[in-house]
């Protein structure tokens, strides 16, 4: 965990805003912001899951070509 250091608050139009020192920085462009008690909580947004990715993909109107599925070879290992 990072030694606590300072940040700088600020207005931007009617919103305050905090600049993050940079051993501070978070991936991406959008944080999560939570208040517990005093303490303001910042994290990093999680990246979407697969099934809400694919839900944003638009349908494949081509067929798919029928493939050939390989033979597969089965072999013992080891002393049976």
């Amino acid at each position: 965990m990072n030694a606590p250091g300072r940040a700088t608050l600020f207005t931007n139009g009617s919103n305050q805003a905090i600049r993050i020192p940079r051993d501070f920085e978070l991936p991406g462009r959008e944080a999560l912001i939570r208040k517990e008690g005093d303490r303001l909580i910042i994290e990093p947004v999680p990246p979407p899951r697969l099934l809400a990715v694919l839900a944003t993909l638009e349908p494949i109107d081509e067929a798919f070509p029928d493939i050939q599925d390989p033979e597969i070879a089965f072999r013992r290992v080891g002393p049976y």
